[in-house]
């Protein structure tokens, strides 16, 4: 008869290091400064539940490693006042950009998220090869306002339209970015900044910013649908951003709804049948049926708004064409919310809002919280650097 083995001992978890926990609780500490700002020994001992000698221990040890400074004494409450400690601004650097085929926008932020230099590059050079050289040429003068040198910065994240090719190391679907197509983009970047360098899409990264500081902050399940020059979408579920097997998820410009032309091949073109319907040349064919000029959709949504009764019409054909799209969405992903973001939106406003509503109540399957994104300024370059500062915390907060 065989033998029943002896059970396999349980082996006990090894205690944590000191080290580990010292590590833990340095890291725990830069975050809570970073949060509520200035704190005392007893608050971060009542914040953190570690004693007061520990307390002590720690907040020494990152002053002296060049991450917290002392900022004066706490006032107005009984006893003897306590020396106050804050995270200090310098001790780690982010830089974001926001490559379009007009202009770079480079933007340099303090490991608090205070922006530090910024610079504009327009009229980017538009020749085989330049997408690195032009990122460098929007960067160096916003590190040079910052007083900073590249390696001086802990993480670069760079914003641009299409996919990025983790393979191939180069964005696909980007035929506008000359240059940003060619195998080793980030390697050449890593190589001449010297940190570590990432390429978000920039539909991408205005959801982030979205899900950060603008109308989706408690939302973890959403589909942002941008209106630009182009059309794009970006997914959020379980608060995390999906980017799918190559880095196309979300791209709804490539859905083909009904009443689009089809799109043969368009891998090739970098075109889909709903950025063709919905925008560009037929945006302005719409326009233009119902009596508005303009030279761009911008212009030509704007122009529709103030034209009241004499532009609804023109509104309700596009928010159709937008809803068509956005209802294959809603069938597949069920999301907890629609954010409408994009330049053409904020034109169109709480009227095209509406409009896009109406249809999506009426044709699909379910009818998420339709909202309008609420984030100032330029809400792909405030998600680049949220992205940013992100990677560059947890490699300043993780080497404590």
């Amino acid at each position: 008869m065989a033998r029943t083995p002896a059970p396999t001992a349980v082996q006990p978890p090894e205690p944590a290091r000191p080290a580990l926990l010292r590590s833990l609780n340095d890291a725990a500490a830069l975050r809570l400064l970073l949060e509520h700002g200035a704190l005392s020994r007893v608050d971060m001992v009542r914040l953190t539940g570690i004693s007061k000698p520990t307390a002590s221990q720690l907040l020494a040890r990152l002053e002296e490693a060049g991450l917290v400074r002392t900022v004066g004494r706490s006032s107005g409450g009984p006893g003897r006042s306590a020396v106050l400690f804050e995270l200090d601004p310098a001790c780690g650097h982010a830089a974001a950009l926001d490559v379009t085929p007009q202009r770079v926008h480079a933007q340099v932020a303090d490991i608090t998220g205070r922006v530090v230099g910024e610079h504009v590059l327009r009229r980017p050079t538009r020749v085989a090869g330049s997408g690195p050289g032009n990122a460098l040429l929007a960067l160096d003068p916003a590190l040079a306002q910052a007083g900073l040198r590249r390696r001086q910065l802990s993480a670069v994240v760079i914003a641009a339209t299409g996919s990025y090719d983790s393979e191939g190391d180069r964005l696909r679907y980007a035929r506008d970015l000359r240059g940003w197509s060619d195998e080793g983009l980030v390697r050449t970047l890593r190589r001449a900044i010297g940190v570590p360098v990432f390429i978000e899409n920039d539909v991408n990264l205005a959801a982030v910013a979205e899900r950060r500081v603008g109308a989706a902050q408690e939302i973890s399940d959403f589909f942002l649908f941008w209106a630009g020059d182009g059309i794009g979408g970006a997914l959020l579920l379980d608060d995390r951003l999906r980017r799918g097997a190559t880095g196309g998820a979300g791209e709804i410009a490539f859905l083909q709804p009904p009443g689009a032309d089809t799109v043969h091949r368009p891998q090739r073109s970098g075109s889909g049948a709903l950025e063709l319907w919905a925008g560009g040349a037929a945006l302005a064919d719409l326009a233009h049926a119902h009596g508005l000029s303009g030279r761009d959709a911008v212009t030509l949504v704007t122009a529709a708004v103030a034209a009241g009764d004499d532009g609804a019409g023109f509104l309700d054909g596009l928010a159709l064409r937008y809803a068509q799209g956005l209802c294959s969405v809603v069938a597949v992903l069920d999301p907890g919310a629609v954010v409408l973001a994009g330049p053409v939106v904020d034109a169109g406003g709480e009227p095209l809002r509406a409009r896009i509503g109406h249809h999506l109540d009426t044709m699909a399957v379910t009818s998420p919280r339709l909202l309008r994104g609420t984030v100032d300024g330029n809400p792909v370059l405030v998600g680049a650097m949220c992205t940013a500062l992100d990677h560059a915390r947890a490699t300043v907060f993780g080497a404590a």
